[in-house]
């Protein structure tokens, strides 16, 4: 039979039985429908995170820091080599070439601090855009008089593209080094019942300023000094001994000391923002007060690593907690980390997170299709009944068909055409059923939020790839479906069925 005139049949044969075939396609629609829901409900979630996340900068970010960070992190701590090699000097009469050289040795395998030279030698690799580093620190916020504790966060001036300030309430930073804060919402609702009149205020931070000073040790010899030279200055040594003269300017590192200086900064607000990129990375916790980087560089605001390098005895030399890398795009950031590697720092980057995401997202697509899939499977049922009815009503019609040259195949495409126009207008209003189900979801979501002061969001995302995909799937099952009936009418004898009344 030519394809027009079994396409022409089977169309009619659908229209015969029109409630029965119009049942069971809306079954296959209720399926196709619970399926798209599903499948673009677990898209939906996974574009979102991974929307925030490039949007806050951290795909294409390295994170590094001194190995010393991490006691015992891919070197062996050198303390206890030194105390070895100590002991076996003491030993001998008088130092051996070896124990120097053995001492040299073990002052390379210390791991490397971050300073201002390994900052500039950062910023130097290839595909690297900026290199800042995390500025954090609690102080207190006087607004009106009324003092309040907050965490102050400097930010890079990058960050004025990131998601967070796209719904910003006032400005971003005039500068890198303006003088200027952004207040995140609920701090600046913890100053003012009314958050938008703060825009244009003053506060006034009172942090900590971190100084190096100069400090005289008994131990240092004083031979050579000048009494009253100028530019020096004179300490008296603890256990009595002769005072030692210093250049006020430039004190030797072991004879450093650091003071902290209580300090005013008076900042113009000039933003309010909803949420903080990267909130808590590499730091104690989310900035309620956001300022220009520049700003908290000069600032020279003492930070919680300043404790932990005093115990180590390196608090009085300028370094760096950790610091940020941006690279060019997400693709060099595994190359950049690996470079960065083999300077001796650690780094470590949301590479291999994001590895893991997708996989979990992944398995929670896969599950969710699983179920989706289940309201389908009942629908192949619907599929199968229908159209075995269809051939114990039509036995006399296959009977004459096959009486007039028609072939066994010609019969099985007959239903398997059958079955799949019910799959392609089942699958195709599923389709529009699933899309219009994502839709009220979202909405009602939407609506949920605002009523909780929260920005809206869409959690549901149709694909074109889904919606193809969710067509053809429902055309395949219906195909699969009808592929007993099919081959059970094609068997029918055609004298037993010309009998069949």
């Amino acid at each position: 039979m030519k394809s027009g005139d079994l396409t022409e049949l089977a169309v009619r044969n659908l229209r015969e039985a029109a409630l029965r075939n119009s049942l069971t396609t809306l079954g296959i629609a209720v399926g196709v429908a619970s399926l798209v829901a599903m499948l673009s409900l677990g898209v939906g979630l996974q574009q979102l995170a991974n929307r925030r996340l490039a949007r806050s900068g951290l795909f294409d970010t390295v994170f590094v820091t001194s190995r010393a960070n991490f006691p015992g992190f891919g070197r062996r701590s050198s303390r206890s080599s030194l105390s070895s090699s100590s002991n076996t000097s003491s030993s001998a009469s008088q130092p051996s070439n070896s124990s120097s050289d053995f001492e040299n040795s073990t002052k390379d395998r210390e791991p490397r601090r971050l300073d201002d030279a390994a900052r500039r030698e950062l910023e130097h690799l290839p595909h690297v855009v900026e290199v800042f580093p995390q500025i954090r620190f609690v102080t207190e916020v006087r607004y009106n008089g009324n003092p309040l504790t907050a965490m102050v966060a400097a930010i890079p001036d990058s960050a004025r593209g990131s998601g967070s300030f796209d719904n910003i309430q006032g400005s971003f930073f005039s500068s890198p080094t303006a003088d200027e804060a952004i207040l995140q919402m609920e701090f600046a609702k913890d100053l003012s019942d009314q958050p938008s009149s703060l825009l244009g205020k003053d506060l006034v931070l009172r942090y900590a300023e971190r100084r190096v000073i100069g400090m005289a040790t008994g131990a240092q010899d004083a031979e050579g000094q000048g009494a009253g030279g100028a530019g020096k200055v004179s300490h008296s040594s603890s256990g009595g001994g002769p005072g030692k003269t210093l250049a006020a300017a430039d004190p030797a590192p072991e004879n450093q000391g650091i003071s902290i200086v209580p300090r005013d900064k008076t900042l113009r607000i000039v933003g309010i923002v909803d949420t903080e990129p990267a909130a808590g990375f590499g730091g104690l916790g989310s900035g309620r007060v956001l300022i220009p980087l520049k700003l908290g560089e000069a600032l020279r605001a003492a930070q919680g690593n300043d404790l932990r390098d005093i115990l180590r005895g390196s608090g009085t030399r300028p370094g760096y907690a950790n610091l940020t890398v941006r690279a060019e795009s997400p693709s060099q950031v595994q190359a950049l980390e690996s470079a960065i590697k083999k300077m001796g720092f650690a780094a470590f980057s949301l590479l291999d997170a994001s590895e893991g995401l997708r996989t979990v997202f992944k398995i929670f697509d896969l599950l969710l299709g699983i179920f989706g899939s289940l309201a389908l499977a009942v629908a192949m049922l619907g599929i199968v009944n229908t159209l075995v009815m269809a051939i114990l009503e039509r036995r006399r019609e296959i009977g004459i068909l096959k009486a007039l040259g028609a072939a066994d195949r010609d019969v099985k495409q007959l239903f398997f055409l059958e079955a799949g126009v019910m799959g392609l207008l089942g699958g195709t209003l599923g389709v529009g059923l699933g899309w219009l189900i994502g839709r009220a979801v979202t909405a009602g979501t939407n609506l949920y939020l605002r009523r909780q002061e929260l920005p809206p969001t869409d959690v549901f995302a149709v694909t074109w790839w889904l919606l193809l995909g969710a067509i053809i799937f429902s055309i395949a099952v219906s195909l699969g479906a009808g592929l007993y009936p099919a081959s059970r009418a094609a068997k029918l004898n055609p004298v037993e069925a010309l009998r069949y009344e």
